[in-house]
């Protein structure tokens, strides 16, 4: 498997606030605009260095606090990030990013050739919003998470021994684990603190899983501190 951004050590950017002036917007550099904490920017941003994009895309940080007003007015309406400046437009949300990152760019494929694994690969980037959705709702749970969210992570479970020629979702890395990555990366560490809930304990498959994704470099340089995670969701949703 061929990473071309292994080993590159890149110096990223202060978050832009409210202070910041714009870019040289529409000037012809293709841009991604994210935040550092946010799991949903952390999706494109993985495409981005496991494609080797990093002359070719250039990141622009966006301090989601303190935002500045420019980029709802002159950048992205939806005022969120993930957002992808290029050829003049930009566009947003996550998955469809990866998709157009995956189409509009050089480097390694994050999507195989094989028809089932193509059709697996829509059937489970379609489930992760309802993944994500039932594993935020345990945050604030006060029951058994067991029955809760364990039906969803026996589910990756299950997908993860589908294909055997690889630890990954469709055996090779793929867009879909870079769909689930930075969501497991803020659900492991807080379950298992907070709520005394091991993901992976009878789950062998996704333990593996995590343990590989771990030890690609273009998802490491994308990875945030764990302690910082855990404190911005407790913060977030008002746990001591």
């Amino acid at each position: 498997m061929a990473l071309a951004a292994e080993g590159v050590n890149e110096v990223l950017p202060p978050s832009l606030d409210s202070t910041a002036d714009p870019p040289a917007l529409f000037d012809g550099t293709t841009r991604l605009y994210i935040s550092y904490i946010c799991p949903f920017a952390q999706r494109t941003w993985i495409a981005r260095n496991y494609k080797g994009l990093q002359e070719k895309i250039q990141l622009v940080a966006i301090a989601l606090q303190n935002r500045p007003a420019w980029y709802k007015e002159k950048v992205y309406p939806g005022n969120k990030v993930p957002s992808l400046e290029h050829n003049n437009k930009v566009t947003g949300e996550s998955l469809d990013l990866l998709k157009y990152i995956e189409a509009h760019f050089d480097g390694p494929s994050l999507l195989p050739e094989d028809s089932e694994k193509q059709q697996f690969a829509e059937e489970l980037l379609s489930y992760s919003d309802e993944f994500n959705s039932a594993s935020f709702k345990g945050f604030g749970s006060s029951g058994d998470l067991g029955k809760e969210i364990g039906p969803g992570y026996d589910k990756l479970e299950e997908a993860l021994s589908k294909f055997d020629d690889g630890p990954f979702f469709l055996g090779q890395f793929s867009l879909v684990d870079i769909a689930y990555a930075p969501f497991i990366e803020r659900f492991q560490p807080f379950f298992a603190e907070v709520k005394n809930y091991d993901i992976t304990k009878g789950r062998p498959k996704l333990t593996l899983w995590i343990e590989e994704l771990n030890k690609l470099e273009p998802y490491k340089q994308t990875k945030q501190d764990p302690q910082e995670l855990l404190g911005a969701i407790k913060k977030r949703y008002g746990i001591a």
